[in-house]
């Protein structure tokens, strides 16, 4: 069992700055992707970056030049830099892993019905 608990979320003025952290407990495969989504009120979750087990990235068009994702070597520790923050970026922000093939697909409309386990999601709050 993989248990996935987030920090860092808060309220932050646009074009500033936050970083979201994630630990990861329990047993993760190598081969794992790991990622973040996020979900606004009255949206569908989304994806908004991923990091493959070869380090390997991918971000949504939205946050692509301002989110960087990244991942200690060991998998147990999965961070989200977010700089020049947008009042759309407002949402609640949830860790996610999940073992799919194609780590990428995770940000498709179906990618949210592929991950395997979810943390608890951290508020970030963008106010202009």
């Amino acid at each position: 069992q993989v248990q996935l608990v987030e920090s860092g979320g808060g309220s932050v003025q646009a074009g500033g700055s936050l970083r979201l952290s994630c630990a990861a407990y329990g047993y993760i495969h190598s081969t794992v992707c790991m990622g973040w989504f996020r979900q606004a009120p009255g949206n569908e979750r989304e994806g908004v970056a991923v990091i493959d087990s070869d380090g390997s990235t991918t971000y949504a068009d939205s946050v692509k030049g301002r989110f960087t994702i990244s991942q200690d070597n060991a998998k147990s520790t999965l961070a989200l830099q977010m700089n020049s923050l947008k009042r759309e970026d407002t949402a609640m922000y949830y860790c996610a892993a999940a073992y799919s093939p194609a780590c990428e697909d995770l940000l498709k409309v179906f990618g949210r019905s592929l991950v395997n386990y979810w943390g608890q999601g951290t508020q970030v709050t963008v106010s202009s």
